[in-house]
């Protein structure tokens, strides 16, 4: 299988590392500066699992052209325009697309580029960050991935898939509810974005906090209520994960969206947050901290646009 990962950063730089460490061929589209890195320093990767360091395959987005079999899209969703013109000469060739983007509402736009038969459903689960030295750092154990097929004609691509990451170190699933999987870690991911963004502090720093847990808990809940009226009820061990991980008060751990405002950097206020805002208030749940904490990052966005984090 002949795979495409868009970016070499904080994801797409580990799973394709990982891929391409266990022989699979990768290419990496990147920016030039990044491009520049890679040829000068190799793909890095610091991780409790084992460190990498290996030399990779590397495109410019006006070098693109079709003859991938996969891409992996990488991308956050504040870039979602750029980056499918970055991919698009290689998905005229029929590749197929499986999105590691956090939330949701980015399969519209795919589905509505590229066709719904071309995009899998995607996610993933790690804490990994790019360092200005061009070091990929994995922060702990956790490096799941899970796709599958949101259309039968996809079954083929998905195989293959799953085939290419069996031979690597990662922990990965194909999966035949792939839209609940979504939806669960949709559930975790905006309630661990708002509570963190809200009160600028990893996990261990709310729960310490006077009332932290009652309102990692309340967002929790909220968002369980709002996967549910829509269909998607999560299941048991999703919610296990949820509660445990994001009420641990040892949990070094904040989301990746605080990590990006802390570094003055855009975020995905509409994406995750402002998405499931509309749907707490169109099914009528609780959207107190949801609420908050949009509030809090579109001021961020209005004072970062006015060029006044200092």
């Amino acid at each position: 299988m002949k795979i495409l990962v868009l970016g070499a950063g904080a994801i797409g730089g580990y799973f394709g590392g990982r891929l391409a460490e266990a022989g699979v061929d990768v290419t990496f589209l990147v920016r030039p500066k990044r491009n520049e890195q890679l040829a000068r320093d190799g793909l890095k990767v610091e991780s409790k699992l084992g460190n990498l360091k290996l030399p990779v395959k590397t495109v410019l987005a006006e070098d693109v052209k079709p003859g991938y079999d996969l891409v992996l899209f990488t991308c956050k969703a504040y870039d979602l325009d750029s980056a499918m013109d970055a991919i698009a000469p290689a998905m005229t060739g029929g590749a197929a697309l499986v999105p590691m983007l956090n939330g949701m509402s980015h399969y519209e736009q795919l589905d509505a580029r590229f066709g719904r038969k071309n995009i899998l459903g995607g996610t993933c689960f790690i804490d990994s960050s790019l360092q200005k030295d061009g070091v990929i750092r994995h922060g702990e154990k956790l490096q799941r991935m899970v796709f599958g097929e949101r259309d039968p004609s996809q079954a083929a691509s998905a195989k293959a898939f799953g085939e290419a990451l069996a031979k690597t170190k990662l922990e990965w699933e194909r999966s035949d509810v792939i839209e609940q999987v979504l939806w669960e870690k949709l559930m975790f991911l905006a309630a661990l974005a708002s509570v963190t963004c809200l009160f600028r502090g990893n996990v261990r720093e709310i729960m310490a906090a006077p009332r932290g847990r009652d309102v990692m808990e309340r967002a929790i809940k909220s968002n369980m209520e709002i996967a549910k009226r829509e269909g998607f009820p999560p299941r048991a061990p999703a919610v296990e994960f949820a509660f445990t991980r994001g009420t641990d008060a040892d949990g070094p751990w904040m989301s990746s969206m605080l990590r990006d405002m802390e570094a003055g950097a855009p975020v995905e206020a509409d994406h995750i947050i402002g998405w499931m805002l509309e749907k707490a208030r169109k099914n009528r749940v609780d959207d107190g901290i949801l609420s908050m904490a949009y509030t809090h990052l579109k001021t961020y966005e209005a004072r970062r646009k006015a060029g006044r984090l200092a």
